[in-house]
């Protein structure tokens, strides 16, 4: 069967029964996605010509250009179809690769969270806010965002030990300098949006913040002087870390502000507290023109979509990394 993919006018060839958001992927087709289970909406397409069975819908009905859109991680390829993704005004595309990186350095950024820096064998391209899968062993697989940019020395890394995680308990009990890690990628589509001229709101929930410092670090070393506001979220103080860090970053560049909320417990002089959808809620009335970028836990993501939309947000404007667990 054919797929034709509008306005790129790709035609792509797919085999009747694929998924397609696989599809897509797999031919690099900027499409945003996060959540991969139908419940965020990221990867929202339109079909406009033929069918596709939409397992989001309750009854299993296809979906038809009649009734417009679907979720791409939900719809399943029946026969030749026409459909059309949104925000195609920067196609980023990298070479997938297989690099080889050395461990440099294990430093805790916190009681949970471990900061990895490894050094690579060769050049890994990838776009600001993108991840790659990372193989600490062969048993030992899991995927992690770049904190950085390509052109560091270093790659870096921010790992949240899961309470009875098979693999983070392998990289915090096992991992150290001098191991050896396979990096594959890059992957993702929540990266930084080069052409947009307006304001940027990036957010950032615990490990979230290593995709959003990526994407903030990238669009000031480009020479953007877009708005940029910066929400970093955190459970209590004692899980705060890059504090100052994010601060060095706002008093060289004014065009980023930085906010800091803290959810529960007590915050120090400068931090705020509560929830970061309160805190974007408190400052912005409106968000019609702006990009976002949010990062961090499901429940988080999903609260942050809603938030931005009811704040006139454009769907295709949201660029969303939820981190699903992906088992032990």
């Amino acid at each position: 069967m054919e797929l034709v993919v509008q306005p790129l006018n790709l035609h792509l060839q797919a085999e009747i029964g694929k998924n397609l958001l696989d599809v897509l992927r797999s031919n690099n087709v900027p499409i945003s996605y996060s959540c991969m289970s139908g419940r965020c909406g990221t990867c929202r397409c339109k079909v406009i010509k033929g069918d596709v069975l939409d397992g989001g819908q309750e009854t299993g009905r296809p979906q038809t250009a009649k009734t417009g859109e679907v979720l791409a991680c939900q719809a399943t390829l029946t026969g030749d179809c026409s459909i059309e993704v949104p925000d195609v005004d920067e196609v980023v595309t990298h070479p997938a690769r297989i690099v080889k990186g050395t461990v440099t350095s294990l430093e805790h950024a916190t009681h949970d969270i471990l900061r990895i820096k490894a050094r690579l064998s060769k050049p890994l391209e990838f776009s600001p806010g993108q991840y790659a899968s990372i193989q600490f062993s062969p048993e030992h697989i899991r995927p992690y965002s770049m904190a950085g940019l390509p052109g560091d020395e270093e790659i870096e890394f921010q790992v949240r030990r899961v309470a009875d995680g098979r693999v983070t308990n392998h990289i915090f009990n096992e991992l150290k300098v001098g191991s050896t890690l396979r990096i594959s990628g890059p992957l993702g589509t929540a990266y930084l949006r080069r052409k947009h001229g307006g304001p940027m709101l990036c957010v950032g929930g615990g490990t979230g913040l290593a995709p959003v410092l990526s994407i903030i670090r990238g669009a000031l070393e480009e020479g953007m002087h877009n708005p940029i506001h910066l929400y970093f979220g955190v459970r209590s103080q004692e899980d705060l870390y890059d504090a100052d860090r994010l601060k060095a970053l706002a008093a060289g560049h004014p065009n980023l502000t930085v906010h800091i909320v803290v959810a529960t417990g007590s915050a120090s002089s400068g931090l705020r507290k509560g929830l970061v959808t309160d805190a974007i809620q408190d400052d912005h009335k409106s968000l019609e023109g702006w990009r976002a970028y949010l990062c961090g836990a499901p429940a988080m993501v999903e609260a942050l979509h809603m938030l931005v939309s009811n704040l006139g947000l454009a769907s295709e404007h949201v660029h969303a990394d939820a981190f699903y667990p992906s088992g032990f």
